[in-house]
């Protein structure tokens, strides 16, 4: 068992027989008044806020409206129970008729008076539109907190995912992947990077031993806006939503419509390993929320999963691809593990995400990636190497593809068609 796996909380009786949840079948749609775009925010949880309650029962002035639009167009009407119109590629797949998915395929309601959860779901004309406060309908851990300043807040959330996905094939880098059931948003990514003057920048990951951004037992915490999110699999999570205690449980929504799940008996292992490739880098510092942090040693040190570029995918090593996704009952979905990449990075459906902005412009420090440019990290996974060194070989602009093909231990046409499917 694996030390993320370990961090499972076992709740008490006294917690269990006071959790009141009311989950029901809505008859009517619920008109949203909400916006239709997706929130794609880097992480900024180790930011400082002066909010230090901890009361999820207060209310709290709602952020911006979160949106995020993935949809179809298809001129038939899709019965909302399972995806539909996609190919499924991945060369392990699994059968589980036991799966509990079918509660949360229509539309329904949760209301928990004790967390304060309040989320409703409604499938209509192919899209599945959720608008939630953001609240887990499960216990967490305590915010603020040594690693993370944050308190959790109510949020205005809405997302509009479509019913009916179309499978391309093809890994497009994601923020915000997807969103739970219970409303509460995935988003494994953070913002806080180590740079090197020697040109490296190494993001680091949310679940780490080396740097503390107060996660949870949930694998979650807290944003400068009040909003708790998911950075890897949570028991509580799937616990909460497993009424047919199954094996496998439905536990979100991915942006581009396909289902996501988390297996109770790890049944999917990822294909993500630990690179061999020694860090390259010099004169590093780290930036844990505002500002720079004190200087970190990168360069000639082990891949340890610190950082994202520590990972590397190899096709065909375990069951999931490149996204954590394979075929469940003929249609594809992604898995949460307790392993990298933990939360879907990239999806393999057509969606569409767009930066959440506010009156200054885009609400992260960091850009959103310019139209036609390619994803060094997407690229690098299809290739097979880390971002790191698919980054070193390509150089400063304008690259030179043969010499960094020739580094890589790649054909030309492999890179630059990994180049080109990742803009």
């Amino acid at each position: 068992m694996s030390p993320l796996r370990a961090r499972k909380l076992c709740a008490t009786l006294a917690i269990a027989t006071g959790l009141s949840v009311s989950i029901a079948a809505c008859s009517d749609g619920w008109n949203s008044s909400q916006g239709t775009t997706q929130t794609a925010t880097d992480d900024h949880s180790h930011d400082h806020s002066d909010d230090h309650s901890h009361d999820h029962s207060e209310e709290a002035t709602p952020t911006q409206p979160t949106t995020q639009t993935a949809t179809a167009d298809h001129s038939e009407e899709a019965t909302p129970t399972q995806p539909t119109t996609q190919t499924a590629t991945a060369d392990h797949s699994h059968d589980h008729p036991e799966e509990s998915s079918a509660t949360y395929l229509s539309d329904y309601e949760i209301s928990d008076p004790v967390f304060g959860t309040e989320t409703m779901v409604t499938v209509s004309n192919h899209v599945r539109t959720i608008t939630t406060n953001a609240l887990p309908n499960h216990e967490t851990g305590v915010f603020p907190n040594s690693g993370n300043p944050n308190t959790i807040s109510p949020q205005s959330a809405t997302y509009e995912y479509t019913t009916d996905p179309v499978y391309t094939g093809i890994a497009q880098e994601v923020h915000v992947p997807g969103v739970a059931v219970n409303g509460v948003k995935f988003e494994p990514g953070t913002a806080e990077s180590v740079s090197c003057a020697t040109g490296e920048t190494l993001r680091v990951e949310g679940l780490q031993n080396t740097f503390n951004l107060g996660m949870d037992f949930n694998n979650a915490h807290v944003q400068p806006t009040g909003a708790y999110h998911y950075h890897g699999l949570s028991d509580l999570l799937a616990d909460t939503h497993n009424d047919a205690k199954s094996e496998l449980v439905h536990v979100g929504f991915a942006a581009d419509g396909h289902l996501i799940y988390i297996s109770t008996t790890d049944d999917y292992t990822s294909s993500y390993r630990l690179s061999k490739t020694l860090r390259t880098g010099s004169n590093c510092q780290v930036s844990l929320g505002p500002g720079q942090g004190p200087d970190v040693t990168v360069g000639g040190t082990i891949p340890d999963g610190t950082y994202t570029s520590d990972w590397e995918y190899v096709e065909g090593y375990a069951d999931l691809d490149e996204c954590n996704g394979t075929s469940i009952n003929g249609q594809y979905a992604y898995v949460i593990t307790d392993e990298f990449p933990y939360v879907s990075r990239c999806l393999k459906g057509e969606f569409t995400e767009i930066m959440e902005r506010d009156r200054n412009g885009l609400r992260d420090s960091q850009p959103a990636q310019s139209p036609g440019q390619p994803n060094l990290a997407v690229a690098a996974a299809r290739l097979g190497v880390t971002e790191g060194n698919l980054r070193a070989a390509l150089g400063p602009p304008p690259p030179d593809h043969g010499a960094a093909a020739v580094q890589l231990g790649v054909s030309v046409e492999d890179l630059l068609s990994a180049l080109d499917a990742s803009r």
